[in-house]
């Protein structure tokens, strides 16, 4: 049977779909994807049609986007998105030979879209094996993992500060997760009363819903002086304002949220200026300046790699909803209409065709 990929086909409707097998090169290996994550922010930005690359073109020269008719960086039907997947290799190309690298039964992780299987470079999969007796499913973690970790990176945060991290989603949890590794004290805020205790039991020392005065909470609990860091990763600007009136003076709110649409509930005129906040996008695509020369993608993924493997960051009890693939469009139907029901969601490729 042919492989299998799930097919954004329009707004809000998914399919999977059959697809040519692809060629194998000399120097490649054929994986067959275990599974796949699926993320509920970019994603199901493009699911819902409100993604910025839907409608402009992204000009990677200028780093700008064009708005011209009929000229976006995307266009339906979509089988390139998805980008945390783990699989195992069952087939080499001819120019490997009887090298020991990479023998069918290696368990690779990285980013090849919702599909059943998917042709890779050897010397990419080399880079990223998943040790034998680590559990399959952590493969999954190899790009939103390094997301999180990008964030941390971006607070500076300081030993014994204060960070309060706005949603608990899969990005929030790991930021918090990681914070508190690194010595800050964490303070989570997330309306979701599950999210908020999955939080405390990996180790959060507290969680705010947003319906009580966060902003005042938090000064109260700092001795008045608020958040030294506030990270803001529910993609909400309303809980981005909260978050700059939680900061102390002369602070920073480090931004991951994926915003779509205009900035409602956003008063610049307000904390933000009076306070001297600083804005801090982070996002996959870059370090922070002064990290370059040390730090770069390939160092994130293997850094937070290491660390779930260890046990020091823990991805698993993340995972609300594992699904088989063919329950791909039911799954992304349950995430839009009742996004408080799912954290993370993992659609099982194991028994689908390739």
């Amino acid at each position: 049977m042919s492989p299998v990929a799930v097919a954004l086909v329009a707004p809000r409707e998914v399919r999977l779909v059959e697809e040519p097998a692809a060629a194998l090169g000399p120097r490649q290996v054929r994986v067959r994807t275990l599974y796949s994550g699926i993320s509920a922010g970019t994603e199901l930005a493009a699911y819902r049609g409100t993604s910025p690359f839907l409608r402009k073109r992204w000009d990677p020269t200028r780093r700008l986007f064009e708005q011209d008719d009929g000229d976006a960086s995307l266009t339906y039907p979509l089988t390139t998105w998805g980008y945390e997947e783990v699989g195992e290799v069952v087939e080499r190309g001819a120019e490997l030979g009887d090298s020991g690298d990479l023998p069918p039964g290696t368990r690779v992780y990285g980013t090849w879209g919702h599909r059943s299987q998917a042709v890779i470079d050897a010397a990419t999969a080399s880079q990223r094996v998943l040790p034998p007796d680590m559990e399959p499913l952590l493969g999954i973690y190899s790009h939103i993992g390094p997301i999180a970790l990008n964030g941390v990176l971006d607070t500076a945060v300081r030993l014994g500060e204060t960070v309060a991290v706005f949603g608990l989603g899969v990005v929030g949890q790991l930021v918090a997760q990681l914070l508190h590794r690194a010595g800050a004290r964490v303070i989570g805020v997330d309306g979701i009363a599950q999210r908020r205790d999955t939080a405390l039991g990996l180790g959060l020392d507290m969680a705010l819903d947003p319906a009580e005065p966060v902003a005042k909470r938090i000064r109260e609990i700092t001795a008045g002086r608020g958040a030294d860091v506030c990270v803001e990763a529910s993609g909400s600007t309303r809980a981005l304002h909260e978050a700059t009136r939680a900061c102390a003076y002369g602070s920073r709110v480090v931004v991951l949220g994926f915003y779509q649409g205009d900035a409602a509930g956003l008063f610049l005129g307000e904390e933000f200026h009076h306070n001297r906040i600083s804005l801090v996008c982070s996002q996959i695509g870059g370090v922070a300046v002064e990290l370059q020369q040390r730090w770069d993608r390939l160092r994130l993924v293997f850094t937070f790699m290491d660390l779930a493997a260890r046990g020091d960051v823990r991805c698993t009890p993340l995972i609300t909803h594992r699904v088989p693939a063919d329950d791909a469009p039911s799954m992304y139907e349950l995430l839009d209409a009742r996004p408080h029901d799912v954290l993370q969601a993992v659609l099982d490729f194991r028994d689908s065709a390739t």
